[in-house]
């Protein structure tokens, strides 16, 4: 695995896991904090871009994980921003993104081993 794609799939780890932070504040808690909202939309922003370096990069995703739809979502969330469905966000942090994590863990694991392997 080249260096660049372990740095992006281990900067999408440390993503998903704020994402599962948010989520772990629960739904009501979500829908009423401008903030969460704000920090889901930035996480899915970030993870989008990280999608599409990886691409760039050849990485295949693994089934269960779209780099083409978190791209679309990126760009979406980016753009426009005053058409965001709240509930449909809900969804993606709750529902997706935990997927995604189970999906990419041998990427993660062999991207933290990468890193071990390269010299300081």
């Amino acid at each position: 695995m080249h260096l660049r794609a372990a740095k992006e799939i281990l900067h999408m780890e440390a993503w998903l896991h704020r994402a599962e932070e948010i989520v772990a504040r629960g739904p009501d808690a979500y829908h009423c904090d401008d903030i969460l909202q704000e920090a889901g939309d930035s996480l899915m922003i970030k993870l989008g871009e990280s999608a599409n370096r990886l691409a760039r990069l050849g990485v295949v995703a693994p089934p269960g994980v779209d780099w083409a739809l978190a791209i679309a979502n990126r760009n979406f969330v980016v753009h426009q921003y005053d058409q965001i469905n709240r509930s449909m966000t809900w969804a993606t942090l709750a529902t997706d993104l935990p997927r995604w994590r189970v999906a990419l863990a041998p990427l993660i694991a062999a991207a933290a081993a990468e890193i071990r392997r390269s010299p300081p």
